[in-house]
């Protein structure tokens, strides 16, 4: 049902909206529902358990913009929301004012384009902000993630005041800021994960139990979240995706934008960038991170 179709039996207005219902969305959806009370969602299929709980489902994403104030999109990344900016259907084409949070990790430079485009095309009425998050499914389900924001300060505060249900938001800077430090996050997120796929290779070979290895590693330097959310999957070898290895690709690759951007010249991350290529050339790219070990495992043989 449309808004301008709506009767006085319509729903109320909600504040704010969601756009992707994966594994990190539909989590923080719950978190939003459960605090301010309503909440509107769209996405490629609907959840039963947010609108049983009270979530307003609607068919277009121009719908979801005439309905609310604010949207979180968490979607993979920027060309997965580029269709819904197109359109009769399409988020601008409500005619509203706006704040899109960019929650996808997504490339600096594609984000401060967007924004541009958007202050083009709807004169300031549609702004943004960049919030991508980092804590992994464990930690949206948990509403304890670390969320990473970009942009101008009035619009940061706003989205705190909506996303502090899903965890910690902190302000880095302008737009843009916080698609770098998750490009940074998953920079240190890749390296560690490969680097305990082969340690537990490397030390299964040698006669110890991978779980074993994990308990002697968490008490020391070692030790790490990443290690403790991804330990049972890696003792199990149990690689049903929670976050596709393939996205690794795709982080690493804005990584490499922001060292171009900055004049750096990294160590490490061009064979980083070179390893996960290889695992998603491999065919492992559709599984869970912690599949790293078993392409470990497999390289060369």
């Amino acid at each position: 049902m449309r808004i301008d179709d709506a009767s006085s039996t319509a729903p109320a207005r909600a504040r704010l909206g969601v756009i992707g219902l994966g594994s990190m969305g539909e989590p923080m959806a719950g978190h939003l529902l459960a605090a301010h009370g309503t909440l509107a969602v769209h996405s490629r299929t609907r959840k039963a358990s947010l609108l049983e709980a009270g979530a307003t489902w609607t068919d277009t994403p121009r719908e979801l913009a005439e309905q609310v104030d604010a949207i979180l999109v968490m979607l993979p990344d920027l060309p997965q929301l580029a269709p819904m900016l197109e359109g009769p259907d399409s988020l601008l084409a409500a005619g509203t004012e706006l704040l899109l949070m960019i929650g996808s990790t997504s490339s600096p430079r594609g984000v401060r384009e967007l924004a541009d485009r958007l202050v083009g095309e709807t004169g300031g009425r549609v702004r943004l902000v960049d919030v991508p998050v980092s804590g992994g499914e464990a930690g949206a389900r948990a509403g304890t993630l670390s969320i990473m924001a970009g942009g101008e300060s009035a619009d940061v505060e706003r989205a705190r005041t909506l996303l502090d249900p899903c965890g910690t938001v902190r302000h880095l800077g302008p737009l843009g800021a916080g698609e770098v430090a998750k490009a940074c996050n998953q920079m240190i997120v890749g390296a560690t994960m490969m680097a305990i796929s082969e340690a537990t290779v490397l030390a299964e070979r040698s006669g110890i139990a991978p779980a074993d290895l994990f308990e002697v590693l968490e008490g020391g330097y070692a030790g790490s979240t990443l290690l403790a959310d991804k330990r049972d999957k890696l003792v199990a070898g149990d690689y049903s995706p929670g976050g596709i290895a393939a996205y690794m690709t795709k982080d690493l690759g804005f990584a490499a934008d922001v060292a171009e951007d900055t004049g750096t010249s990294p160590a490490l991350l061009g064979a980083l960038r070179g390893a996960y290529d290889e695992l998603v050339a491999a065919g492992l790219g559709e599984e869970d991170l912690s599949v790293a070990r078993r392409f470990v495992a497999e390289r060369g043989a």
